[in-house]
């Protein structure tokens, strides 16, 4: 029996998860492939020796080996980063080997380069792991949803982010304290940047758009903001409006531009995506054939996306046995049709808004900050001012109906200048359904 040879560059949380799955089902994959996928080599350059289980496989501490080595169909890299992850992948490209990777940094800065050389030397590239772990969510924009023009992506991406809003929601917990508590059980880096910032949620949604749309989306292209500033008091605030804050990954496609941004939103509560808690994903399409569908996993862990890597090896290897390399374009369209983004700029964004202004407690205060939004154009549809000890700032709450982001920028601006304003104004975006 034929036998896919796959070598690996990469024996950490995912590379083990990846082996542990080609070994577990080993069986299972044979009879579905017509053909045993066999793990033959590691490249790692911390590890001294693979576990028992592994012993027929060689261990190296140079990835040039796994390049050179005439016998492996599949490359899988699973170190991350840029470089040198970057330079292995078209290396092997180079060398004729197939290409699987979670690297969604990688993809969604430098994949226009990488799907070129692919094409070039006629071998595939699989990313399925690279967005939404083991959620098999490029496998299904690319093949599942082909027919549809899709109108909108709305995501949670970032497992990290969204496990500490759901902390600070059931719990009130404060924001540093639940970043602690995250990285204490394994749930965020030592260095959280990319999950808190939404920097790890915009490398996804570019992959997403950049096959949804067949655009060469890069992360440069996305609008970002982080969690960083939530505090308690504006997810109690939600509450009392009827919300969650979540993180969310949010695209619309209006034809002649598309709209590409991250940011905390304000989701009601009865919306599906403001019941994905915990560490969990869920990304939402919206076609004009299909209409809704929301796919939901664990978006991160070592079998989840050891499963999503595997998944990616399997497709190439059966493509390899029945002589279909790149039956399926590696960005569901054919390259020449692959066009130019036209993002929609920021400022143009409408929707509602919420305020918490902090002020000295004074009379006529709320009459001032009222005069100054509607001086821009921003209607209130309710106000909520709680009050707080003697010579203390009070949070004056508002939230607004549908207005544009150039407007608020210039309100915020102005009421942020007062004297009687004593911290930056908090203003988190709402999402609404009709949107779409």
């Amino acid at each position: 029996m034929k036998e896919i040879r796959v070598g690996l560059i990469g024996f950490g949380t995912v590379g083990k998860g990846l082996a542990a799955t080609l070994n577990t089902q080993k069986d299972r994959i044979r009879k579905r492939v017509g053909a045993s996928v066999t793990l033959t080599r590691v490249a790692d350059i911390g590890v001294k020796e693979l576990p028992e289980q592994y012993r027929s496989v060689t261990l190296s501490h140079d990835a040039g080996d796994i390049f050179t080595d005439p016998d492996i169909d599949i490359v899988v890299e699973l170190i991350g980063g840029i470089e040198p992850a970057k330079s292995f992948i078209l290396t092997a490209i180079e060398n004729g080997k197939h290409v699987v990777s979670a690297n969604k940094a990688l993809f969604a800065s430098h994949g226009r380069e990488i799907f070129a050389a692919a094409i070039k030397h006629n071998v595939e590239i699989g990313f399925e792991a690279s967005v939404g772990g083991g959620i098999p969510v490029i496998k299904s924009l690319k093949e599942g949803l082909v027919a549809n023009r899709i109108e909108s992506i709305r995501g949670i991406l970032n497992g990290t982010a969204n496990y500490i809003l759901t902390r600070m929601t059931d719990h009130g917990t404060p924001f540093a304290e639940v970043l602690k508590d995250a990285q204490a059980k394994g749930f965020a880096e030592a260095d959280p940047t990319y999950d808190i910032e939404g920097i790890d949620t915009a490398h996804k949604l570019a992959i997403l758009m950049s096959i949804a749309y067949g655009l060469h989306v890069s992360v440069d292209d996305i609008t970002t903001e982080g969690i960083s500033k939530i505090e308690p008091i504006d997810i109690d605030f939600a509450r009392e409006f009827g919300y969650r804050i979540k993180l969310l990954a949010i695209s619309h496609n209006h034809g002649d531009h598309v709209e590409a941004r991250v940011h905390p939103t304000m989701v009601p509560e009865d919306h599906m995506l403001a019941n994905i808690n915990g560490a969990f994903n869920a990304i939402e399409f919206i076609g004009d054939t299909v209409g809704d569908i929301l796919l939901y996993g664990q978006g991160a862990g070592m079998m989840p996306t050891g499963s999503a890597v595997a998944a990616d090896v399997v497709d190439i290897g059966r493509n390899i046995l029945s002589g279909a390399v790149n039956r399926v374009p590696a960005l569901s369209c054919q390259p020449e049709f692959i066009g130019e983004p036209h993002i929609t700029p920021l400022s143009e964004l409408t929707c509602p808004y919420y305020f918490r202004v902090t002020a000295l407690d004074k009379p006529g205060v709320l009459s001032k900050i009222s005069g100054i939004f509607g001086q821009h154009n921003i209607s209130i549809k309710s106000v909520i001012q709680k009050s707080r000890h003697a010579d203390e700032p009070v949070h004056i709450v508002l939230q607004s109906h549908s207005a544009s982001e150039a407007d608020v920028v210039k309100a915020i601006n102005e009421i942020d200048a007062l004297d009687i304003c004593t911290a930056p104004t908090m203003k988190i975006r709402i999402l609404i359904d009709d949107e779409d």
